[in-house]
């Protein structure tokens, strides 16, 4: 996994109730030279951006949400090697927040849809619709979950900590491609994957993505919240773990890791084990909460200063150009 252009890094986690459960919990960050690329973005767009160079096709047409990680790694992938973007945007009405601006900044093309036409992402028709507009495109499923993007998850190696071999891997999910790539890369560990989205099909999705693969589980996350929508114990986590230079923000990694430690509090999860926590990313999201006043600039601000001592610990030996081909990253 580690490159001059990529980097995966251990961080352990020191919490009363992992002393009283007797239990380790070690994050894996993945650290990118271009950081919109970190977490999960670039396990999941590596192939992809392969498929481009080797078909020499023009871009990337792929979906999101208006704060979308995927739109933004992608708006950012597309700038550092050389191809164009291009995203179909879940909204009502034309938006400006901080990861649009972003993925404009690099050049990528928007285009907005009502949730109707949204909901029409994975139709043959609609798809087949798409690429005659853009016959020289690759078009990428949202979230970027194929079968591309499952084997560079897959490619991720979870099973042996800095301490010892880990006994489970938990990470968030929201379209299911990062439960399904660590299924399939970690047949004989057990993947816990906790959804963010309350999406009753999600779980189906995975089967159909790796339905060889049986040592995976899906849980709903412990707040209860819709997507995009988190609750104050998750928000009050996430700044507790920020003090330990661990950055989580409480739409998508602060939920799975609250969820990850209720779990083992309430028994569902053996003590004594050695765990480890995917971190996927998204930090990005930070600046959009704040836009939106659901975090405030103070909780923005510890928030995002635990990142950057992050970045300052692990990301300074991340100073070779990026290569030219994600083949040799």
């Amino acid at each position: 996994m580690n490159s001059p252009f990529y980097r995966q890094h251990w961080q352990r986690i020191s919490l009363p109730l992992l002393e009283q459960f007797q239990t380790e919990l070690w994050v894996c960050h993945l650290h990118c030279l271009v950081p919109a690329i970190a977490g999960n973005k670039w396990l999941k767009l590596k192939y992809h951006i392969q498929h481009i160079q080797q078909y020499e096709k023009t871009g990337i047409l792929t979906f999101g949400g208006a704060f979308s990680n995927h739109l933004a790694a992608v708006a950012a992938a597309g700038k550092a090697f050389g191809f164009q973007t291009h995203a179909i945007v879940r909204h009502d009405s034309v938006v400006t927040n901080p990861t649009l601006a972003a993925c404009q900044a690099h050049d990528m093309q928007l285009s907005f849809v009502n949730r109707q036409v949204y909901r029409q992402r994975q139709q043959p028709e609609y798809l087949a619709t798409l690429q005659q507009q853009f016959p020289n495109w690759l078009i990428v499923p949202e979230g970027g979950t194929s079968a591309l993007g499952l084997q560079g998850v897959a490619e991720l190696q979870l099973a042996q900590t800095p301490n010892g071999p880990a006994k489970l891997i938990c990470c968030a999910t929201g379209s299911g491609g990062t439960v399904a790539g660590l299924a399939l890369g970690h047949p004989h560990l057990p993947v816990l994957g906790v959804s963010v989205v309350q999406d009753p099909g999600l779980a189906a999705q995975i089967t159909a993505l790796v339905p060889q693969q049986h040592n995976w589980q899906l849980l709903p996350d412990c707040s209860g919240c819709r997507y995009g929508r988190f609750d104050q114990a998750t928000l009050g986590l996430c700044l507790e773990l920020s003090r330990q230079n661990l950055p989580l923000e409480p739409v998508y990694t602060g939920k799975a890791f609250r969820t990850l430690l209720q779990q083992l509090e309430q028994q569902q999860i053996a003590p004594g084990q050695r765990i480890v926590f995917f971190h996927t990313g998204g930090l990005q999201g930070l600046d959009g909460l704040q836009q939106q006043q659901l975090i405030s600039s103070e909780q923005y601000q510890q928030l995002k200063s635990a990142e950057l001592r992050l970045w300052h610990q692990f990301g300074e030996r991340l100073t070779e150009e990026i290569p030219l081909r994600p083949t040799d990253a």
